[in-house]
């Protein structure tokens, strides 16, 4: 599998795929830090442009994952490298506790350790479910959205596209939060949020329009 990213999240993500006994090889893909080359550990290949990328895809298959977190960025990322011929593929610890009835996880998602997904829930495309958080029964998570740890999100709510929501975040019951809307780390959510804002505090509110 190729991991886009060879920094911070990306290698959490190697850490998820270790637990998990992943056995097919495992490179990264950073084409920004010139101080990242050579091999990750000493030892996961660092490739360095589109033509390594190609290769290592014909050679090894075409599954890959972004270990870089923001919404907007990982949205590109994704469309880049299914340009060369990627398939956006999930990583799911199998220390995170997902629930058998109604729930679905879609493409490209990173699920890691200790993350508690219940019943009737529905992950969209490309999100991230950090260390630790939790989503309750009947909520919808839209595209690339990023859920940071310890972050709660609680039954009946829909977490719409490209939503950021920090560490420790709280979510009620029953809420709504627009496309592109960023929640502030702490903050407890009790009211629907619209798109394109920044809320922030307990209770959270609307400090920034973007």
């Amino acid at each position: 599998m190729l991991i886009v990213g060879a920094k911070g999240f990306a290698k959490e993500v190697l850490e998820v795929l270790y637990q998990n006994e992943y056995k097919k090889d495992i490179v990264f893909y950073d084409d920004v830090n010139i101080d990242v080359c050579g091999k990750l550990y000493g030892k996961y290949k660092i490739l360095k442009n589109e033509i390594e990328v190609k290769d290592f895809f014909l050679k090894n298959g075409p599954e890959f994952t972004i270990g870089i977190g923001g919404p907007v960025l990982r949205n590109e990322l994704y469309n880049r490298f299914s340009n060369l011929g990627g398939d956006f593929t999930s990583v799911i610890s199998l220390k995170s506790d997902i629930g058998h009835f109604n729930s679905s996880i879609g493409k490209g998602c990173i699920i890691t350790s200790g993350v508690i997904v219940t019943n009737d829930v529905k992950i969209n495309n490309g999100s991230i479910v950090n260390l630790n958080s939790t989503i309750g029964h009947d909520t919808i998570i839209g595209r690339f959205v990023e859920i940071c740890p310890n972050a709660n999100i609680s039954g009946r709510c829909i977490i719409n596209d490209m939503v950021f929501i920090g560490t420790s975040a709280t979510v009620l019951p029953d809420i709504k939060i627009g496309k592109n809307s960023i929640i502030g780390a702490g903050s407890v959510v009790t009211k629907d949020v619209p798109d394109n804002v920044l809320v922030v505090g307990v209770p959270a509110k609307i400090v920034k329009y973007l």
